[in-house]
């Protein structure tokens, strides 16, 4: 018997590039607004509205659009053109409608894993934009579900593990936020596998669990994901070397800086 009756996969920045995106929308705004602050302001200023409008918007490139918006108005106080709003809209629109673009590795490892597992996606955002991004991935074929929440948290994993009839132990998640994917999964007594991407949001930042977290590993990619795999099963059957004494493989040490 498989040691996971599921792999669950998170969307953006784990099978899809999206955070570059925002930091592209982040680079126009700021040259929008460049003359009336500096660029640190503006950044700083655009990330305690985003926070704040969390619990009246949640998460995706339309809360994003409306914060800047806000932001706008707030540090020209009230003197920001018509014009450039609609530069705001066009540039969330473009993010919107722009290509999905799969990360290296994640066409050939999901379709290889959906041979044997049963896999889901869990993303938080808006449900037209994550549906959308779903559909034109190519990837949709392989998911037998998809979930898509207003925040990731224990509650979160508790209800889809419970909607789903999932043990903790025989679940797992893999994805590139700490704070969202990795940390309340391993609080539930779940396993995670942790995918850095080379950019993250402030927001999404948080400390890794400790060396030898019990169901916590880390890989360079994702095209690692099948051996690890492989390897937890073998160990499962007895009939393999402990994953914690495979150097490419082990449960990552905590990291500094």
């Amino acid at each position: 018997m498989a040691r996971f009756d599921l792999l669950a996969f998170d969307a953006d920045d784990t099978l899809w590039h999206t955070e570059r995106l925002y930091a592209d929308a982040q680079a126009q705004f700021r040259r929008l607004l460049a003359r009336y602050h500096d660029l640190e302001w503006i950044n700083e200023q655009l990330y305690q509205t985003e926070m704040h409008n969390m619990q009246h918007f949640g998460y995706g490139i339309k809360a994003f659009a409306l914060s800047m918006i806000e932001t706008a108005i707030e540090l020209t106080d009230g003197r920001i053109s018509g014009r450039e709003l609609k530069t705001i809209v066009d540039t969330a629109k473009a993010m919107m409608t722009a290509d999905v673009e799969l990360l290296e590795h994640v066409a050939e490892t999901i379709a290889a894993l959906a041979r044997s597992y049963t896999l889901m996606v869990i993303t938080k955002g808006d449900l037209l934009d994550q549906e959308s991004k779903m559909a034109r991935s190519g990837l949709a074929p392989y998911f037998s579900h998809v979930e898509i929440v207003s925040d990731k948290n224990s509650r979160t994993y508790t209800a889809l593990l419970q909607r789903h009839a999932l043990a903790p132990e025989r679940f797992l998640m893999v994805g590139n936020s700490l704070r969202s994917d990795i940390l309340p999964v391993l609080a539930l007594g779940a396993n995670a596998v942790y995918v850095p991407y080379h950019i993250t949001w402030a927001h999404e930042i948080a400390e890794p669990p400790p060396a030898g977290q019990r169901g916590f590993y880390e890989l360079e990619h994702i095209g690692l994901l099948p051996g690890l795999l492989e390897a937890l099963e073998r160990e499962t059957r007895g009939d393999g070397d402990d994953v914690s004494q495979m150097q490419d493989l082990a449960p990552s040490p905590p990291r500094t800086g």
